[in-house]
C-alpha cells in the first residue's frame, strides 16, 4: 500500500452553481484529516478552495497554501493557514504543489483546476512522477470529461493505460483508497514518425 502524507486538491476559486460542490469540498477534507493526511492546496480563502482548507483546519488538520504573488489579493490569500508559500509565478506554484505531494485530486473548478490536472497527469505519463491522479467526480461534474477521456483511447490518441492512471471517482474515500493501492504503469511514452 502506497504511504500517503499530502494531498494536493485543484478545485475552483468560485462556489459554482450547487451546493453539492461545497460538500464535496467538506467531504474531503474531512476524509483527509480523518487519514492524517495533509492538505497542499491554491493558498485563496474562496470558493471550493476555502470551504476545502477551512474544513481541514477546523477539524485539526494542517493545509499548506501556495499562491503566486501576482493571485495575492485577487484570489484573497488565506492567512490562516498552517504554512502559505508566496512564489514569483505559476511555474513555480505548480512545481511546489507537486513536489510536496504524495497525489493529486481535483474537485469541480475552472480552466486553472483542468490545467494544473492535465499538467500533473502528463508528467505522470510521461513518467516525471509516479504519484496517482484523480478526479472527485461530484454530481457528475466530470461525466462529459471521462466520456471524452474514453473517446481519446477509441481514436488512439491516448493509451488505456494512461487513460487509466486517471482515477474517477463520486466519494473522498473511495478515491483516496484507490490512491493507497495505485500501481503506476510502465508504458513506453512513443512518439511514431509518420511517412509524409
Amino acid at each position: 500500500m502506497r504511504e500517503l502524507k499530502s494531498i494536493c486538491v485543484y478545485c475552483g476559486s468560485s462556489p459554482g452553481r450547487l451546493e453539492a460542490y461545497s460538500e464535496a469540498a467538506r467531504a474531503l477534507g474531512a476524509a483527509l484529516v480523518e487519514r492524517g493526511i495533509r492538505l497542499v492546496y491554491g493558498g485563496a480563502n474562496i470558493g471550493i478552495m476555502g470551504v476545502v482548507a477551512d474544513t481541514v483546519l477546523a477539524l485539526g488538520g494542517e493545509v499548506v497554501g501556495i499562491i503566486p504573488d501576482a493571485l495575492v489579493k485577487k484570489e484573497v490569500a488565506h492567512t490562516g493557514l498552517t504554512e502559505l508559500h508566496v512564489t514569483r509565478s505559476m511555474h513555480e506554484r505548480k512545481t511546489l504543489m507537486a513536489e510536496l505531494a504524495d497525489g493529486f485530486v481535483a474537485l469541480p473548478g475552472g480552466i486553472g483546476t483542468l490545467e494544473e490536472l492535465f499538467e500533473v497527469w502528463t508528467w505522470a505519463q510521461l513518467g516525471f512522477h509516479e504519484k496517482p491522479c484523480g478526479l472527485l467526480n461530484v454530481a457528475g461534474y466530470y461525466d462529459a470529461l471521462a466520456t471524452f477521456l474514453d473517446h481519446t483511447v477509441a481514436e488512439q490518441f491516448v493509451k488505456q493505460p494512461h487513460r487509466s492512471m486517471l482515477i474517477v471517482e463520486s466519494e473522498p474515500a473511495a478515491l483516496l483508497e484507490r490512491f493507497r493501492s495505485f500501481t503506476p504503469p510502465h508504458v513506453a511514452k512513443l512518439i511514431v514518425e509518420q511517412d509524409t
